[in-house]
């Protein structure tokens, strides 16, 4: 099995340079038979690459020592779900799962588009053939999975005691599957490049793509948060790490570009902004390969020092150069004729809201490259902290939850004032009502009182346009309530995905908030039958409970917990000792609510039994998870086909138009 998964990735390796050259041939000769044959090709590296990761996968559940792979990342008592799992665990596994991703998606597009986008898809293909190469020689030479040990050992190293969790069992595999959807609108984008097509055909084409990419791309992140939180026991759950960063980033201009391409469609507007959009998206997933892998910045999600960086680089710099060459020498085929009509207007808003995501991903990627400038201009790494990333896109975020809010408001071309006053006029008198309660009750943080009473405006915006366009409905076609919502939802599932997709986001900022400005913390060293009081909880330390399982040593601190006088039961805080790795983790324990989350970490034991605990008070914090939910479930139904459109008949045609049910803007 090991050696036909090393032929099947130098077969597949050889294949990709094979389809590149005979798509070239069949573009420039305008022979269907070449391209025909590359698109076998494709075919074929797609069923090898395959083959090459199912027979890595059945080499971790055997637990086949004789390769190094394996022995780095399983061990003899490692349970079965992770240790196939240990496919993306290290570098050359994932990379191999990368390859394969990207074999899946090209075959994908292939069978899409074989009675469509027939100009575009030899492009498409030629620049997808150009990633697969890449990829498949680092896997072929500097990292192949399948390198044999060379020596014969009874037990491996086993898999890193961090990894062990279900969050990260997932995380990789949406991170992967986010960076490399992005390679399938960047392929076609480098294809309307190519072939000078450039109006929205070929945005039109990978829509779906790139809400897949951007979808799984915010899995990715919401599951590296929850597993921070739940995992590294510090209390929070985003450090600003440089990995956590290299996922944002291209996040931030996928949503940019998501919003922006809206208007090119309906404008014809932008065209030079989408292209820009799209490479940088692209070039930032290769960046955050670059971080995860070359050891150059330190991080705890990175596979540490590697001779992958340097291609990884180059590799970079060179897809950015060929990227934006062709972007300039096409700039007048880009221009829009098209200009906006008024500062006031749905396409200014779209156009500000992209300002400002790019403004935090500059300064996200500033911060998170500083320590490798600083080190080649003055010899010295300065590590920028979480205070640097917060301090600059804490106030960026309030501007995004503003815009958030104006931009359904806001008609396209011009808006009037009077038109702009009345939309604004219940939203402002939600805002205003809401600053000046949460006032009331005591909130003096200014980002605090903004955050929730601009959340506060947001959700009425959006409630507004639910009820317009339902409103709409039950008068047109005498609908019950619930029937026309779900209707106009499901007619306009692009435009209310969208909606529901911002209701997520707002519930994230609010757990954000509320978690960031009322956490409380607290550090007591407690003896057997002491307690302590925390935040309306007491806790009474009962002893230690020590136990043995098949990978760890562990000792528990058992601790009675009440809430006032509801007595809640025990809390048990832990230390893992991991004999393979030689390793100490913490298990926190973590009691959440709607309002609150009690987090509690066994911070060290004593000698004399006595136990050192920090707990942790974070108001509001499942608000981002729910968000984290709504946003994906947003996601899926602006994702979701639509029917094909029947033939109109003449009693259709009889019916008022559909865009009256369109909300009023």
């Amino acid at each position: 099995m090991n050696i036909l998964g090393e032929i099947g990735i130098k077969i597949s390796w050889v294949l990709s340079l094979y389809a590149f050259l005979v798509l070239f041939l069949g573009i420039r000769s305008r022979q269907p038979s070449f391209l025909q044959s590359g698109y076998r090709a494709f075919g074929a590296i797609f069923l090898l690459t395959t083959a090459a990761t199912g027979a890595l996968v059945y080499a971790l559940a055997t637990k086949d020592f004789s390769l190094r792979y394996v022995a780095e990342n399983v061990s003899s008592n490692l349970p079965l779900f992770y240790a196939v799992t240990a496919l993306w665990a290290g570098q050359a596994g994932s990379l191999l799962f990368w390859a394969w991703l990207l074999a899946l998606f090209t075959a994908l597009v292939i069978l899409q588009n074989r009675n469509r986008n027939e100009a575009f898809l030899p492009y498409v293909l030629l620049t997808l053939s150009v990633l697969q190469f890449f990829f498949l020689t680092l896997l072929v030479f500097p990292s192949n999975p399948f390198e044999p040990l060379g020596f014969t050992i009874r037990e491996g190293m086993g898999l890193n005691p961090l990894l062990q969790n279900p969050g990260m069992i997932f995380h990789p595999p949406t991170l992967y599957l986010g960076y490399v959807g992005f390679a399938i609108p960047f392929s076609f984008a480098i294809a309307a490049l190519l072939t000078r097509r450039l109006d929205a055909e070929w945005i039109r084409s990978t829509r779906r793509w790139t809400l897949f990419a951007w979808l799984f791309l915010s899995i990715c992140i919401l599951l590296g948060a929850k597993w921070a939180y739940e995992e590294l026991g510090w209390g929070g759950y985003w450090a600003w790490d440089p990995v956590e960063n290299a996922s944002l980033m291209p996040w931030l201009t996928g949503t940019a570009y998501l919003h922006s391409v809206m208007i090119q469609e309906r404008k014809g507007m932008l065209k030079i902004w989408n292209m820009i959009l799209i490479v940088v998206t692209f070039l930032l997933t290769i960046l955050g390969t670059f971080i995860t892998r070359s050891g150059m910045i330190s991080s705890v999600h990175s596979f540490g020092a590697s001779s992958l960086g340097p291609m990884f680089l180059v590799f970079l710099l060179a897809a950015a150069l060929i990227s934006f060459y062709l972007i300039y020498t096409r700039r007048h085929e880009l221009r829009s004729r098209n200009r906006l009509d008024s500062y006031l207007s749905r396409e200014s808003s779209f156009l500000f809201n992209n300002l400002i995501l790019l403004g935090a991903t500059f300064a996200v990627l500033w911060g998170t490259l500083f320590p490798l400038i600083s080190e080649a201009v003055r010899g010295v790494k300065v590590t920028v902290g979480p205070p640097f990333f917060n301090q600059v896109n804490v106030p960026i975020g309030i501007v995004l939850i503003l815009l958030t809010g104006i931009c359904p408001l806001i008609s396209w071309r011009k808006a009037t004032w009077n038109n702009f006053l009345r939309n604004f006029l219940i939203p402002s008198g939600v805002f205003l009502a809401s600053i000046m309660a949460l006032f009331v009750a005591g909130l003096r943080n200014l980002y605090a009182l903004l955050s929730f009473s601009l959340s506060a405006f947001v959700l009425a915006t959006i409630f507004l346009e639910f009820y317009r366009g339902t409103r709409a409905r039950v008068r047109l076609h005498g609908e019950a309530i619930p029937v026309a919502f779900g209707r106009l939802v499901n007619k306009y599932r692009r435009r209310y995905g969208g909606y529901i997709i911002h209701i997520g986001m707002i519930l994230i900022f609010i757990g954000i908030t509320g978690s960031s400005v009322f956490k409380k913390e607290k550090e007591v060293t407690l003896r057997k039958g002491d307690a302590f009081e925390f935040a309306g909880y007491r806790l009474e330390f009962v002893g230690i409970d020590e136990y043995r399982t098949s990978t760890a040593q562990v000792a528990a601190a058992a601790l009675k917990l009440w809430k006032g006088d509801r007595y809640l039961g025990l809390a048990n805080p832990s230390k893992h000792y991991h004999f393979l790795q030689e390793q100490t983790m913490t298990e926190v324990y973590i009691r959440s609510s709607l309002k609150e989350d009690l987090y509690l970490i066994l911070a060290a034991i004593q000698k004399d039994g006595s136990v050192q605990i920090k707990a942790h008070l974070n108001p509001l914090l499942i608000w981002i998870w729910i968000g984290g939910y709504v946003v994906i479930f947003g996601t899926v139904i602006a994702i979701w086909p639509s029917r094909k459109k029947k033939p109109a008949t003449a009693a259709r045609k009889a019916e008022p138009a559909e865009t009256v049910l369109q909300p009023a803007s």
